[in-house]
């Protein structure tokens, strides 16, 4: 053996026979390449991969919007509807200004544009240009103060609400009397305009109007139709005000358990335009009333109201022929020719058909409200 072959190992047996070549056993090295760390401790794939399992993985959730931030309460939001009244807004933005600027409340002043075919929102929009705090809503067609007033009232970001006209015959130094009433725990203040500077042809039927819906609903003032009012937010938030039904908004408030009164204000006269209001108002007026008072009063039991009418012409008819048929026993007179008799037997007629309307009324009533909804003022859990 030579030297060579003492310092070789011992190589392992061969399975190829003696003269099968000898295959190295060291392998080829690879260049080196870093791993690719996707999170911490882990090699990513290759990048066919990658490609692979994003596209078999499912589409992430969208992320939801952010909602935007509630606007900021104010302490005062004056809402003013309007129809045709291009030549008075100037002066009432002024007058507004000047009283506005010297109460220390945060306020912001609507103006509900009531389709006028004038160029009231022309001004309105300049006067909001110069102040920012002027906010305008505009109606495509003329829909009536009620709805106007409704609109303004969900708009309305201030904790106190004050409502006039834009013909500049409510005086804005007002405001900040009936602010203070508002303050001294009142949820509605009306104005009263106790000297009235109206023709007589609307001063007369307007006392009597008044008279009326004072007797009817119960709630003693002098002047339910004055523009110029005070409310408590809550106030404005829960009465519902539609059709024309903005004269009664006193009422609805009284029965809704609101705390009302009133304060005597200074009423000018009319320096722009004309009356937007007829004498056909005060037929639609006394019709509105008797909508309130049902709706109020009667809503939740019907048959209180229908009842207590069918059962008048119920009684009334039967008083009649009863005493019609004594004297037909008595011999004293005939019933089959008397009109009195066919006037007995249709109010029998009437007073049982309204008797029946109120039944329906109250099945309908409880089929719709199984829970009662009340006006709640403070909740102490």
């Amino acid at each position: 053996m030579t030297q060579e072959d003492e310092q070789q190992p011992p190589q392992p047996p061969s399975h190829r026979g003696e003269g099968a070549p000898r295959r190295s056993f060291h392998r080829r090295r690879r260049p080196h390449r870093p791993p690719t760390q996707g999170t911490t401790g882990e090699t990513a794939a290759a990048p066919e991969t990658q490609a692979a399992v994003k596209a078999a993985a499912p589409a992430a959730a969208p992320q939801p919007l952010r909602q935007h931030a509630q606007p900021r309460s104010l302490d005062l939001s004056v809402v003013i509807p309007l129809f045709n009244e291009e030549q008075s807004i100037e002066d009432l933005v002024r007058q507004l200004r000047d009283v506005l600027s010297t109460i220390r409340m945060s306020y912001e002043v609507i103006f509900v544009d009531d389709g006028s075919s004038d160029g009231s929102f022309n001004v309105l929009r300049r006067a909001h240009q110069q102040n920012p705090r002027i906010k305008v809503i505009r109606f495509r067609r003329n829909y009536g103060k009620s709805a106007a007033l409704s609109v303004g009232f969900k708009s309305a970001r201030g904790a106190i609400v004050i409502t006039m006209d834009a013909d500049l015959q409510d005086d804005p130094r007002e405001i900040p009397n009936l602010i203070r009433r508002i303050r001294e725990g009142y949820d509605l203040v009306s104005g009263w305009k106790k000297k009235r500077r109206d023709p007589i042809t609307r001063t007369i039927p307007s006392k009597f109007f008044n008279f009326v819906t004072s007797l009817m609903s119960g709630l003693k003032l002098h002047d339910f139709n004055c523009g110029l009012k005070a409310y408590r937010s809550a106030v404005v938030k829960e009465v519902r005000v539609y059709g024309e039904l903005h004269r009664y908004i006193p009422a609805l408030a009284h029965f809704s358990g609101f705390r009302v009164t009133e304060v005597p204000v200074e009423h000018r006269p009319r320096k722009f335009g004309k009356s937007k209001f007829g004498a056909g108002r005060f037929i639609r007026g006394f019709l509105d009333l008797l909508t309130v008072l049902f709706t109020t009063r009667y809503f939740r039991r019907p048959l209180h109201f229908f009842g207590a009418v069918g059962s008048l012409f119920a009684l009334a008819g039967l008083v009649i022929n009863v005493w019609l048929s004594i004297l037909k026993l008595l011999g004293e007179t005939s019933i089959s020719n008397r009109p009195l008799f066919l006037v007995g037997i249709l109010l029998i007629v009437v007073g049982v058909q309204f008797v029946s309307i109120g039944l329906l009324g109250e099945m309908i009533t409880k089929a719709q409200h199984s829970e009662e909804e009340y006006s709640i003022r403070e909740t102490i859990m």
